[in-house]
């Protein structure tokens, strides 16, 4: 099987008016998306954001888990928290992805606005592959990643749809469904 990461990315992002922005870091998304991918075997998360302020931000919240309250209080929060990264733009993160995995990893861009992309089956078939590259999954917080953020991408997938014609999931409930398409049992 591939390894696999995910890349939280809060910059270049939509909001609400279809205007390129950047969107705060929360720290329910952090632990959120951190949880969801220790349970199904991430390498690492990256926290994407180009403001200093807001990744010393990150920094304090999983710092708190790793060296103050966690420490004595919840191991597996801690456990989960260790594998997310914070770093400045894309381009670091998939360097650091590829670092780790010892290859480029496959970019994989997710979104609620796409009409179509791959399916879910198709790419987990794909990296269960023996011989699968490394993939990454692009996860967009605000209203979704900015149309430039596609240009990185070697896979588009399928967008998850639930029964009706409300399609607006938060980051975190989004990561955890498309980890366990890709990785559940």
């Amino acid at each position: 099987m591939s390894d696999l990461f995910v890349a939280l990315i809060h910059h270049p992002v939509v909001n609400r008016n279809g205007e390129i922005v950047t969107s705060a870091i929360t720290s329910l998304d952090i632990h959120d998306v951190a949880r969801a991918a220790r349970t199904y075997d991430v390498r690492a998360v990256f926290v994407v954001h180009p403001i200093p302020e807001q990744r010393n931000f990150a920094a304090s919240v999983i710092d708190h888990w790793r060296f103050d309250f966690g420490r004595a209080h919840d191991s597996r929060r801690r456990e989960a928290l260790e594998r997310v990264q914070i770093v400045a733009d894309l381009s670091e993160a998939i360097a650091a992805a590829e670092e780790i995995a010892r290859a480029r990893p496959l970019i994989v861009h997710t979104s609620a606005q796409t009409a179509r992309g791959t399916s879910y089956s198709d790419l987990r078939m794909r990296m269960e592959a023996p011989d699968a590259p490394p993939m990454m999954i692009l996860l967009g917080t605000g209203f979704g990643m900015a149309p430039e953020v596609a240009t990185h991408a070697d896979i588009v997938l399928a967008p998850i749809l639930g029964p009706g014609d409300y399609n607006h999931l938060s980051v975190r409930s989004a990561a955890g469904i498309i980890l366990d398409r890709l990785r559940g049992h």
